[in-house]
């Protein structure tokens, strides 16, 4: 399938049904809470009346399902080789927060046939009549497959937290994401946020001294969401593998979710954040390959 289909599809999507809102969350290292960001700010939206779908596109773990407690059936391999619908392969969580598992199948995506392909688009597209928001939970660090999730991306949320380390791989993704060759700066709007900080100005303090370099060596515009606090009830939620802006509402990490998802909901409308959809963010990907 050339691109002048693959547009014909993604215009066909626009004309018949609204686009979804495609979230990308990611990390320059593991380990920072990052697919703990995911599930609690789809929770928040989810609270604030839209509907949201996860997309686990960390290869080689399964944090998404883990922390949900639930196991998929079917996974994106099975849309692609099985014969599975979109709506098959969708496990439905808590508060009826759906997620799919990627698994291997979205690299495998760039062998296919054309026709395939398009059959293949299609069926992502339908996402958008599914959700009002969809997060894609990427891997953590600068692999060429979390780069190009990241490239295809309008919108991205950059988690990192006061270690050293996280500072500086967070600095290195960026890096890398300017380096590359497809990466367009004037339509990818990044946002960080500031995990298990001691308190709200240590989380601006972070965000400063990692955007100091970044607006030095990079050019690449960013901006901060906001902080989330450390916060035992968290932790406590995630050992028993229930999302905290669910198990405690009420705690201090809860409520800085639901002011970042309030925020981002609130930028939507003042800053108005263009709509891709998924088959023109499926598409971005497979063309650069």
């Amino acid at each position: 399938m050339d691109q002048a289909q693959q547009l014909r599809i993604i215009k066909a999507n626009r004309q018949t049904r609204p686009l979804a809102r495609v979230i990308t969350v990611t990390s320059g290292k593991g380990g920072v809470g990052k697919s703990n960001t995911a599930i609690n700010l789809a929770i928040q939206f989810k609270k604030m009346g839209k509907r949201v779908i996860i997309l686990d596109a960390d290869f080689g773990l399964a944090n998404i399902e883990i922390m949900f407690g639930a196991v998929p059936k079917f996974n994106l391999c099975d849309l692609i080789y099985q014969g599975k619908n979109i709506k098959e392969i969708i496990t439905w969580g808590p508060m009826d927060v759906g997620f799919i598992s990627g698994g291997s199948g979205i690299a495998g995506m760039a062998n296919l046939g054309r026709d395939y392909l398009g059959y293949i688009i299609q069926n992502l597209a339908e996402l958008d009549a599914l959700a009002d928001i969809i997060i894609v939970d990427t891997g953590a660090g600068i692999a060429e497959a979390v780069l190009e999730f990241l490239v295809a991306s309008g919108e991205i949320l950059l988690v990192t937290t006061p270690e050293p380390t996280s500072i500086t791989d967070s600095y290195s993704l960026l890096k890398a994401l300017y380096r590359h060759p497809r990466f367009n700066e004037a339509t990818t709007k990044v946002k960080m946020i500031a995990n298990r900080v001691e308190k709200e100005e240590s989380g601006q303090m972070l965000y400063n001294k990692l955007n100091a370099v970044v607006s030095r060596y990079l050019k690449i515009p960013m901006t901060f969401l906001g902080s989330v606090p450390q916060d035992i009830q968290l932790s406590r939620a995630v050992m028993q593998q229930v999302p905290v802006s669910m198990q405690h509402p009420e705690a201090k990490s809860s409520r800085a979710y639901e002011e970042i998802a309030g925020k981002l909901l609130g930028r939507e409308e003042t800053e108005k954040q263009p709509k891709r959809g998924m088959a023109a963010f499926f598409s971005h990907m497979i063309n650069g390959r």
